[in-house]
């Protein structure tokens, strides 16, 4: 199938709730209520930081930058779709890679705004494309154990609060204490009604 029209049909699929493309493998390992405790391996991210800036500006500057990186703005010119990998070739090795989901975002001591793009686990840290804007790292997130509590609706500052008050409190009285601030995933386009969207927050724990 064409990577244009498998870009069409994974969006399309989105618009109904059904996520088509690759999120990084877990273990579930315990639900408490309606919290997931999750073990999740080392995976390889694009990552960007921005600084100075609202939340929504933060945001769109940040997704400006990864995806750029997608699109083809590093060294082998790779162009990588959203949701479906596209080859490409002419003067430069072709590559074939696709952005996962969920995309993560966390503010950072000091305001700043973090985002990673998740890359599929059939690339390392060597074969994947360097990145043109010195803004782009690729890294490796090590190993973690997450709490997880899951959402649908709309992502608003105000409503990541609640929700991460909601994460936390549920954390209270079970032995499972945060090891960092929560922060968000997003697993789905803007585009995706609220009612259906994805969205969950997050924090490392401990035993």
């Amino acid at each position: 199938m064409d990577a244009f029209v498998k870009t069409i049909v994974e969006s399309a699929a989105s618009v109904v709730g059904v996520r088509l493309s690759e999120q990084p493998p877990f273990t579930a390992l315990e639900t408490i209520g309606s919290v997931e405790i999750r073990r999740y391996g080392v995976r390889l991210a694009a990552e960007t930081t921005v600084q100075g800036l609202g939340d929504d500006a933060a945001r769109s500057e940040a997704f400006s930058r990864l995806a750029g990186y997608i699109f083809g703005k590093n060294r082998t010119r790779a162009k990588m779709a959203m949701t479906a990998p596209v080859e490409t070739s002419g003067g430069q090795p072709s590559q074939k890679i696709a952005m996962t989901a969920p995309v993560e975002t966390a503010r950072e001591s000091g305001g700043a705004l973090r985002m990673r793009f998740f890359l599929p686990a059939s690339v390392s840290a060597e074969t994947a494309p360097v990145p043109d804007d010195a803004r782009v790292t690729i890294g490796s997130v090590p190993g973690q154990t997450l709490a997880v509590l899951r959402f649908s609706g709309r992502s608003s500052l105000e409503e990541l609060a609640v929700r991460k008050r909601d994460l936390l409190d549920s954390l209270a009285p079970t032995s499972w204490k945060a090891a960092g601030e929560p922060f968000a995933l997003f697993y789905d386009p803007p585009f995706t009604p609220p009612f259906l969207r994805r969205n969950e927050v997050a924090v490392a724990v401990t035993k």
